[in-house]
């Protein structure tokens, strides 16, 4: 039977990428972006746009073998985010991903796998982000609950990726040598492992978390040490 592969934004950046590896390894693929192509053309924070990409997708395929939760919310901090502007990135981050999931879930198939698409901000901040990093963490938290309710119809996982660049760009300097690994990450380290959390030889994880950061998250810094030095707090 064909394998379906189900990805939301995937028209650039990581969702592309995934995308791309997908096709590559013989996967039918669906896919819904806000940005015009050949896809499904839909905002994932509108109920009805995914009701309808469901709809053709299970029309089209008949079934779904891997589900992937990509579609990026804005990111806006405390001081300028509207009521309005957090809500539609919780619809985008979390709402949406657990609506589609309950969508499909009728129709995944034996040994389906869903991966969520987090960030490394889940666990850390920037000052001003409050949007995207409360919809991340939402997801992040939102995996392990969805691996416990679909535990036998499909595997749950997510992953949080660090500095990504999307564009192709050679990044040198401090900005790749602040990294433990000395580059900035590429879309295809993330790509790579959805393929892995997708495949059997992922059949004993599930309901985990798995950062791709270039330890970035794992190094303590100190005033100091290794050329960071501290200026002060902004406020």
């Amino acid at each position: 039977m064909e394998k379906v592969a189900v990805i939301t934004g995937g028209a650039r950046g990581i969702g592309r990428a995934i995308a791309d590896a997908m096709q590559e390894a013989g996967i039918k693929t669906h896919i819904i972006d806000i940005l015009p192509g050949d896809w499904f053309v839909g905002d994932v924070a509108d109920k009805s746009a995914l009701e309808e990409f469901a709809k053709s997708v299970t029309d089209s395929s008949g079934h779904v073998d891997y589900l992937i939760n990509n579609a990026i919310p804005t990111m806006k901090g405390i001081d300028e985010c509207s009521y309005e502007e957090f809500q539609r990135a919780l619809d985008i981050g979390v709402t949406a991903p657990f609506y589609l999931t309950k969508l499909l879930m009728p129709y995944l198939a034996e040994g389906a796998s869903i991966v969520n698409i987090a960030s490394s901000r889940d666990r850390m901040s920037q000052p001003q982000t409050e949007s995207y990093t409360a919809a991340k963490g939402g997801i992040a938290s939102l995996t392990h609950a969805l691996a416990v309710s679909l535990a036998g119809k499909a595997r749950v996982n997510s992953i949080s990726p660090g500095w990504i660049d999307t564009t192709g760009s050679d990044i040198t300097g401090p900005d790749a040598s602040q990294q433990l690994v000395g580059r900035v990450g590429r879309v295809e380290d993330i790509a790579s492992m959805v393929m892995f959390l997708c495949s059997d030889k992922a059949g004993f994880i599930t309901g985990e978390n798995i950062c791709i950061d270039g330890g970035m998250t794992r190094q303590m810094i100190y005033h100091g040490e290794h050329g960071w030095e501290y200026s002060g707090r902004i406020l």
